[in-house]
């Protein structure tokens, strides 16, 4: 479910902003947030990724991060074929082991989402309740240069055709030449037309794309516009441009949903994307999401990896969890 009932919108970025969500208002605020200790933020990030979990308890963090992955394919050449392949991966990860849980969702191009819902049949919906959700990518993905009716038409095309999520790429030239109203208002036309008749709606995640933000300030105040705007999710990366994800990137996103959460009581997730790709590292994202805003944020809603090449590292430390022995990687599917 969307975390903000679209109405109340105008009315909240007025009161938090203290004016109308243009350039000068917004950049006003942005630009007002305290700024980041590079230093202090790269810190706190290595000493999270030094913290070891209980053996006792790594069978359980491989099964959630299952659980919290959206496996993809975005690729030019990607066919029903291969999406109904994807599914078939989504549905059962390990083939061996049916008892292996799913993963949260299918994301791919707009196209492909009724290819993937009919593949995915009564197994379609919300992963909070054990169901695999559709994901696609919308706005001009991955450059997000394209007019605003192209984005909410691409949006709207995907959602009518069972899309339960939005990936939508901001345009990053605007941001980074300081139209932030711009911003602003795509974001908010796409919350608006991932609405479905039935007044339930799409969830939106917002792509920064902080490889290309350049700095940390840059990235906190992407991460404040996507969120005022409406966005339920803040993800860092399309995955198509290096660097993707990284720790000290996904614990500052972490830091302004922690504070977005105390001063208003809401949620969002949020999604690292690109270059997760051992489970190893996959636990120290665990570990600093638990220590920033909570267990509770461990949840399909509420976090996800967008790395779908990390999935068969996890089943083969899985298995050997469950075996007592090394597999090889011809026990799992090739992508």
């Amino acid at each position: 479910m969307s975390r903000t009932d679209l109405q109340t919108l105008p009315e909240r970025a007025l009161d938090l902003l203290g004016g109308q969500p243009d350039d000068a208002t917004l950049g006003r605020y942005l630009h007002g947030l305290p700024g980041v200790d590079a230093v202090g933020l790269e810190q706190r990030a290595a000493a999270l990724g030094t913290r070891s979990i209980k053996t006792s308890s790594k069978l359980w963090a491989l099964e959630r991060i299952i659980q919290l992955i959206d496996l993809t394919t975005l690729e030019g050449s990607d066919t029903p074929g291969k999406v109904r392949s994807l599914v078939a991966k989504a549905l059962r990860p390990d083939a061996s082991d049916p008892t292996c849980p799913r993963v949260a969702a299918v994301c791919v191009y707009g196209d492909m989402v009724p290819d993937a819902v009919g593949a995915l049949g009564a197994a379609h919906g919300d992963p909070d309740d054990g169901l695999i959700s559709v994901a696609a990518v919308a706005t001009a993905f991955p450059s997000g240069r394209a007019s605003l009716e192209v984005k909410l038409r691409d949006t709207a095309e995907a959602v009518a055709a069972g899309a339960d999520e939005i990936d939508m790429v901001i345009d990053r030239g605007a941001f980074l030449s300081g139209r932030y109203g711009l911003v602003f208002e795509q974001i908010a036309r796409v919350k608006e037309a991932c609405r479905r008749p039935d007044g339930t709606a799409a969830s939106l995640k917002v792509i920064l794309e902080t490889g290309e933000l350049t700095t940390y300030d840059n990235i906190k105040r992407a991460s404040w516009l996507a969120i005022l705007a409406g966005g339920d999710f803040i993800k860092t990366s399309t995955g198509k441009v290096q660097p993707a994800a990284t720790l000290p990137t996904t614990l500052l996103m972490l830091e302004v949903v922690r504070d977005w959460h105390r001063a208003t009581g809401e949620k969002v997730g949020v999604k690292p994307a690109g270059g997760i790709r051992t489970s190893k590292d996959a636990i120290k994202y665990l570990v600093t999401v638990a220590e920033t805003v909570g267990e509770e944020w461990l949840q399909p809603h509420l976090f996800r990896y967008g790395a779908s090449s990390l999935l068969n590292d996890v089943l083969l430390q899985r298995q050997k969890m469950r075996s007592g022995n090394y597999s090889g990687a011809d026990y799992v599917t090739i992508d």
